[in-house]
């Protein structure tokens, strides 16, 4: 009498195991972890928080060690002197950035300075951002706004501390980091006291709080058939909310506009006149 099929899939699966591992050896890749389950990968070692999941990874496989999550290879670097290697000696075929879902919408389709791989395009956005926004002269003049935010938030701890109030100083830091950066930006700030415009900032925190969300790697980056299968929603939650940002910035390059016009050319706070200059060279 014939065996049912179902006895020979553990068969199956142990002769899948050792013919992945031995070619992996044959290929002199870093060392993996032998179980690569078939479709998954590695995905089932992950576990929250990540960042001990993969200290145990590197704890067991060595500095480097190379990964399959899903459709995708990950390498795991963990010494100064591996990382040293990728991302000095070999850094342009480390540049590249992979396609994920969220570089698709919010980086319009790949083309954006975090998103582009490494080529012509990039060192063109890396050139103008390096003049036009991040260079020594432009940051000196918003240095006002820097040094204002930092003394704002030295006097809001000032005063949680003699209420003996708890502060969640990660939450201190970014909202220092978004006000100072958006100040530069547009001229105002979002988050904390003084705000000006309340609907504008409320508006702007729920992008940024879904931008949060949803901009991080998801199974589907992962797993294409999920992606494909439209499970969890997230890529119709990306879609969405890149209109609500395309929506905000446009509303706040007219903002700039205005601006720089009525002061014939400066804002008034040094922030917000690199943008409606970029914007009407575009034009132009």
């Amino acid at each position: 009498m014939a065996a049912p099929w179902f006895v020979y899939i553990p068969l199956i699966f142990a002769l899948y195991i050792f013919t992945h591992h031995f070619f992996h050896k044959l290929r002199n890749l870093p060392p993996a972890p032998i179980l690569n389950l078939p479709f998954i990968g590695h995905l089932y070692l992950l576990k929250k928080p990540l960042y001990r999941s993969l200290a145990k990874i590197s704890a067991r496989y060595g500095p480097v060690a190379l990964l399959q999550f899903g459709s995708r290879r990950v390498l795991v670097v963990s010494s100064p002197s591996a990382a040293e290697e990728c991302l000095a000696k070999n850094d342009v075929i480390f540049a590249n950035r992979p396609h994920l879902l969220a570089g698709k919408h919010l980086g319009y389709n790949y083309t954006s300075l975090a998103w582009t791989s490494y080529g012509d395009h990039w060192r063109n956005l890396r050139k103008i951002s390096s003049i036009e926004i991040l260079s020594t002269h432009r940051l000196q003049l918003l240095h006002s706004i820097r040094v204002d935010e930092v003394k704002s938030t030295i006097r809001a701890l000032n005063r949680a501390s003699e209420q003996r109030r708890v502060v969640d100083m990660k939450t201190v830091f970014f909202e220092l980091t978004m006000n100072v950066v958006m100040r530069m930006i547009a001229g105002k700030r979002y988050y904390g006291e003084n705000v000006e415009e309340v609907e504008e900032a409320r508006r702007f925190r729920e992008i940024v709080k879904d931008t949060l969300r949803l901009g991080t790697s998801n199974m589907g980056d992962f797993l294409p058939v999920i992606r494909w299968l439209g499970v969890g929603g997230v890529e119709k939650g990306l879609v969405e909310l890149q209109r609500k940002r395309d929506a905000f910035m446009q509303e706040l390059v007219e903002g700039c506009k205005r601006r720089f016009n009525s002061y014939g050319g400066d804002d008034g706070e040094g922030g917000g006149d690199m943008v409606a200059e970029g914007n009407d060279e575009n034009h132009d």
